[in-house]
């Protein structure tokens, strides 16, 4: 049950340091960065960047009249969310004119670092680094994209400004071997083994981590050296981490794996990745090499003998989350990252693992018998891998190969457990609906699915996709390690059908384990983690399978306290002081049922009064950078 002696149904009063944190401040999203790179793509030489529009109209030879239209008011403009429909597409319109005038890469650079200023996307020296982090690679991918100006404006702006999901139509082939009948697992006999597998994602390692600095910084991350000190009235950084917009000293992951104790012992760990800390503006390959070796290291300091799987995150790589497929080659390729993952993680991969995750950053392997375990590299279906712009159609193949390993399974009785970082309700249209698909097909073969990734503690239910109606697979989305934003540190076990002949091997039960940020944070204190809750206990579900999660989804709906406890732990023990409304309550519910993106059919039934257009926008949630 929730601890701490706080109802998880009120709203509580903030210290300082807290009212200071806001949840929505995060790091500046990648798309934020694609629009400045495309005005700059836009408007070679044009003097509206440096000038008023009074003093220097804009010249009529070259550029598009509907451009020359809305310029003005971009100039005008006092933030992003000032930039409407058609002046993106105007914009976009004009960004032909600009490649092939065959500006380089640094002119763009030049020319995005102003607009990323004026635009008040970001601070102007984080708008400084991070173009110059990320001009090579998406100058690179829009010359080879084919993107028209409905797509890239639906892209920055969303589904109401255009059609995005570009090569939305493609689909994987299923082998035409029958799909059985669907075969609900039983339960297992009483006194059968269990397995606990410790779940680890979003670590988010910040090596510049400093206690006392400004928590509430100007930059999208702060707790830094280069934080500077708070204001008078309010504290500094914790010791052990912060409720802000901040990610974790290196000692709180030190205390997180050496506290593990009495969460164990555990039989395997699954990993999913963003290892390094969200300051995306300013990252090397260096810097994200010594994150990987340095947590790697610690991770079997502490665990020894105990195997572990990972699989990739979206922050791994730099720039954040691209990451190219293998047709791209070169110095742009992300052939550094995967080389460096399979050294790294050599001890825990057999031979064939580490040759696929050389080549895309999955694999697939074999724990125990009768278990297949799958670590897939969801970046693939990221709506921020701007590599995805040049060809989104199962990029690698992963989904293809997926299918022939999960027909492999099936074929010699075994069950699948799937890992992965970004969940697939977050994917693009086609690629997650395609992945949905897979999950039926092979719904008696699939026994777990395991993601992180938006730092909160939630899950996806998938239902059958003739009737959407009966629920068949759910995935599980751990919360983070890291306090990014203002959370508690965390981690999560799952309790699994054991290693025993005919196992089922599916989850049975999970448990979530904090550390109390405000009591390890007093003076004196020392850190302690604790059992946050038991999922089966806390929510009177009756097993952990599908059908359960469907149906606490629904008592939800009409029980108000039972949500507030969800939203209570959902945040890890530390929800934000604004309570959550009924249209909160509906978003959030909504996003439980949705395992397949761009789909609010999967929530009609949560407001059987509105539109579908209604529904749809309660589905929407903001991505995380």
């Amino acid at each position: 049950m929730p601890r701490h002696g706080v109802s998880p149904g009120q709203g509580r009063p903030r210290s300082g340091r807290e009212q200071a944190s806001d949840r929505s401040l995060g790091a500046p999203c990648l798309r934020l960065l694609w629009l400045g790179l495309a005005l700059a793509l836009a408007l070679p030489n044009s003097p509206v960047l440096w000038s008023p529009a009074e003093a220097h109209p804009l010249p009529t030879q070259g550029h598009p009249a509907k451009f020359i239209r809305i310029a003005p008011q971009l100039q005008e403009a006092f933030g992003w969310w000032n930039l409407t429909c058609p002046t993106c597409k105007g914009l976009f319109t004009a960004i032909d004119f600009g490649l092939r005038n065959q500006a380089s890469v640094a002119w763009v650079g030049s020319v995005a670092i102003k607009l990323c200023v004026l635009l008040k996307i970001a601070p102007p020296a984080v708008c400084q680094s991070a173009v110059q982090l990320f001009e090579d690679d998406m100058v690179e991918v829009w010359t080879r994209s084919v993107l028209s100006p409905s797509e890239a404006c639906g892209l920055l702006l969303g589904s109401s400004c255009g059609h995005w999901d570009i090569f939305s139509s493609w689909n994987i082939s299923l082998p035409a071997v029958p799909k059985p009948p669907p075969q609900p697992p039983k339960p297992p006999a009483p006194g059968s083994p269990v397995s606990r597998v410790l779940f680890l994602t979003d670590l988010h390692w910040d090596h510049d981590y400093l206690e006392g600095t400004d928590p509430n910084c100007e930059n999208p991350l702060c707790c830094r050296r280069d934080s500077g000190p708070p204001p008078a009235s309010q504290p500094g950084a914790g010791y052990w981490g912060e409720y802000s917009k901040c990610d974790l000293p290196l000692r709180t992951l030190e205390s997180l794996l050496s506290g593990l104790g009495p969460a164990g012992p555990f039989d395997m760990v699954y990993w999913t990745g963003d290892i390094p800390a969200h300051n995306i503006w300013q990252q090397s390959r260096q810097d994200q090499l010594r994150a990987l070796t340095t947590i790697t290291a610690l991770v079997k300091k502490f665990l020894g003998p105990v195997p572990v799987y990972p699989a990739v995150g979206n922050h791994e790589s730099t720039p954040v989350n691209g990451f190219p497929p293998p047709f791209i080659k070169g110095n742009q390729s992300s052939h550094w990252l995967y080389e460096a993952m399979a050294e790294a993680w050599e001890p825990w991969l057999p031979a064939e693992a580490l040759r696929t995750l050389r080549i895309g950053g999955f694999y697939a392997l074999s724990p125990r018998p009768g278990l297949r375990l799958i670590s897939l590299n969801m970046n693939f279906c990221s709506r921020e891998n701007f590599w995805l712009l040049i060809n989104s159609t199962d990029p690698a193949g992963q989904l293809q190969w997926l299918v022939g390993e999960l027909q492999a399974a099936e074929d010699r009785g075994d069950k699948v457990h799937i890992i992965g970082h970004i969940p697939p309700g977050h994917c693009l249209k086609s690629w997650s609906w395609n992945y949905y698909r897979i999950v039926e097909r092979y719904e008696n073969t699939l026994a777990g699915q395991f993601f992180g990734h938006t730092h909160v503690d939630e899950f996806e239910v998938f239902y059958d996709e003739e009737t959407l109606s009966r629920p068949l697979s759910v995935a599980f989305l751990a919360p983070s390690a890291t306090t990014y934003i203002g959370l508690n540190p965390g981690y999560r076990v799952y309790q699994i059908d054991g290693n025993y002949s005919g196992s089922s091997h599916v989850v049975l039960d999970h448990e979530t384990y904090i550390m109390n940020l405000t009591e390890a944070n007093e003076p004196g204190a020392t850190p302690h983690w604790y059992l946050l809750y038991r999922a089966r206990e806390t929510y009177g579900l009756p097993n952990a399978l599908p059908t359960a999660w469907h149906d606490l989804v629904y008592r939800m709906r009409k029980d108000t306290q039972l949500f507030q406890t969800f939203w209570f732990l959902y945040h890890k023990g530390h929800p934000p002081s604004e309570p959550c409304g009924t249209p909160c309550r509906l978003a959030t519910l909504c996003a439980q049922l949705s395992a397949r993106s761009d789909s609010p059919a999967l929530c009609r039934h949560l407001v059987p009064d509105a539109s579908l257009p209604d529904v749809q926008s309660l589905w929407s949630m903001p991505l995380l950078c």
